[in-house]
């Protein structure tokens, strides 16, 4: 394993050179993967797989029919790669089990007699796991249960593939019955394309999963825009002028040169006036958001954020509500102008 120092801690990370793809194919040849669940994350994992000569077979609901034609389209054979959940999960060696959360929930009791000894079952979140009194997933003992959790959306994980860069994935091993457990699941992060993998648990990868994404990666960053958009118009500024100070020049110019290089480099790389603003102003930021972010981290170990999702993506009509609470998004003056903005950018 390749070594990381982050200011005197080290930390083990697996990369392309120590385990190269054919390495991950000789160890996958003889195994049948089945991608239980073709919504977000299915379709990139099964297609990385599939492009990458391993063999991949889909288990999708047939009535759930945007998903199951989505899979059609995609290359799936219904009755050759293509089958019902229980079918597909009978005929594996390996359920990658990649419904969403809630799903998981509902279809497991179904799932579950299909699983035979020695099989894999892999997550790519360990939050079924890490809450089972919630979901009810208590994996049998005879199998491998292990997880490959790439840190992007399946659009992301999909296009950086094709773009040979991938995204990197943390990994872990619950239960290893089989004694190779961490050799299948190191080839499955390396089949699904990831850029390099670093090691976790379960329960660190969903506590650190759902306080990111309630945090800094979704949540926390549309507020803050919202926030600053909306007092750039109070006062005065148009619809333009507010969206490109708020989110055009972020995620078109300064978020790539943290990409790059890191914050240092994008401040580096900015006006005096803005370097001098943007110091003295973090630490504000950082005092009045750090209680949210600890009380956010609290809801989330303790497992009442888990007890809100469950219950809301439950519901009969969730969809609907999903769709009214995105539109309501879509079609406020902020995100209208983003569109308007957008259509003007040099093609």
């Amino acid at each position: 394993m390749a070594k990381l120092n982050f200011g005197g801690v080290e930390e083990n990370v697996v990369t392309r050179e120590e385990f190269p793809l054919s390495k991950a194919q000789e160890v996958l040849k003889d195994e049948v993967i089945a991608i239980i669940g073709y919504g977000v994350q299915g379709p990139a994992q099964a297609l990385n797989l599939k492009d990458n000569g391993i063999n991949v077979i889909i288990g999708q609901a047939p009535e759930f029919k945007a998903d199951w034609d989505r899979a059609v389209k995609d290359g799936f054979v219904p009755g050759e790669s293509l089958f019902p959940i229980e079918e597909a999960a009978k005929k594996a060696t390996v359920i990658q089990y990649l419904v969403s959360d809630a799903a998981q929930r509902e279809v497991w009791p179904k799932l579950k007699p299909c699983l035979n000894e020695g099989d894999a079952l892999y997550f790519s979140h360990g939050f079924s796991v890490t809450y089972k009194e919630q979901t009810g997933v208590i994996p049998p003992s005879n199998v491998d249960v292990i997880l490959v959790a790439p840190k992007g959306s399946g659009m992301s994980v999909r296009r950086n593939f094709l773009a040979g860069t991938g995204i990197n994935s943390s990994y872990a091993v619950f239960q290893d019955y089989t004694g190779n457990a961490e050799e299948r699941t190191l080839a499955l992060g390396i089949g699904i394309g990831s850029g390099y993998l670093f090691p976790t648990t379960f329960e660190d990868e969903v506590y650190s999963d759902l306080t990111g994404e309630r945090g800094v990666l979704m949540g926390a960053l549309a507020g803050i825009m919202e926030a600053q958009y909306e007092v750039l118009r109070e006062n005065g500024h148009s619809p333009s002028e507010a969206f490109n100070e708020t989110v055009e020049e972020l995620t078109q110019s300064l978020i790539r040169l943290v990409d790059e290089k890191g914050m240092d480099w994008m401040y580096a790389n900015c006006s005096a006036t803005a370097q001098r603003g943007a110091l003295d102003w973090k630490p504000k930021f950082k005092a009045a958001t750090l209680p949210v972010f600890k009380d956010l981290y609290k809801r989330v170990r303790s497992g009442e954020e888990t007890k809100v999702v469950l219950e809301k993506t439950s519901g009969a009509n969730y969809r609907d509500q999903l769709e009214k609470e995105l539109k309501e998004i879509r079609d406020s003056e902020m995100w209208q102008a983003g569109a308007q903005v957008r259509s003007l950018r040099p093609s």
